[in-house]
C-alpha cells in the first residue's frame, strides 16, 4: 500500500507513466492546477508556496525510496520534480502580483512561465546540469528542476525591470 502511494506521488498520479513527454505533461497539469487554485478558488500564494516546500521535502525522501533499486536514478516517470520546479515561478508570480489581475494577463504569464520552465529543464544550463550530472540521487533529481524554476524567476524579474 505504501509503495503504491509513493508511486502515485512521484509519478504525479501516473502522469509520469505516459509514453511521450511525461515531464511536459506534468508541467502542464501543474500550471492548470495552480491557475485553478489561485484564480478560481483564490488560494493564498503564500500558503501554496509553503505547500510546495513541504512537497519538495517529502519528494526528497519519496524519490530516494522509488529509485533505490533502479539503475537509472532519474527515471522519466518521476515527475514530482516538474511539479515543484514549475510551481516555484508561478507561486512567486502570484505573490508579486497579488490583487486583481486580468485573466488574459495571467494566462499570458502562465504560458510564458510554462514554456521557459520547459526550455530550462530540457537544455539544462549551469547549475541545472551540475545537479543533474553530479547528484545521482533524489537531491539531484529535485534540484535540477528547482534551478530551472529559479531561472524562470530570474528571466521574468529581468523582463519586468526592463519593461517598467
Amino acid at each position: 500500500m505504501i509503495k503504491k502511494i509513493n508511486f502515485l506521488f512521484v509519478t504525479l498520479f501516473g502522469i509520469g507513466k505516459l509514453k511521450k513527454i511525461p515531464g511536459s505533461y506534468a508541467s502542464l497539469v501543474t500550471t492548470i492546477f495552480l491557475f485553478f487554485l489561485f484564480n478560481i478558488l483564490n488560494f493564498s500564494p503564500d500558503i501554496i508556496l509553503i505547500g510546495v516546500l513541504i512537497i519538495f521535502l517529502i519528494a526528497l525522501y519519496s524519490v530516494n525510496i522509488f529509485v533505490k533499486d533502479l539503475d537509472n536514478k532519474d527515471p522519466k516517470e518521476v515527475v514530482i520534480d516538474e511539479f515543484v520546479g514549475q510551481s516555484i515561478p508561478i507561486c512567486l508570480y502570484e505573490i508579486a502580483h497579488s490583487g486583481d489581475k486580468e485573466t488574459n494577463q495571467v494566462l499570458t504569464y502562465y504560458f510564458i512561465i510554462f514554456i521557459l520552465f520547459r526550455i530550462f529543464d530540457i537544455i539544462k544550463p549551469y547549475p541545472v546540469n551540475y545537479y543533474d550530472k553530479n547528484f545521482k540521487n533524489s537531491f539531484g533529481v529535485m534540484m535540477d528542476d528547482v534551478c530551472a524554476g529559479l531561472y524562470v524567476v530570474g528571466v521574468l524579474v529581468l523582463y519586468m525591470v526592463f519593461t517598467s
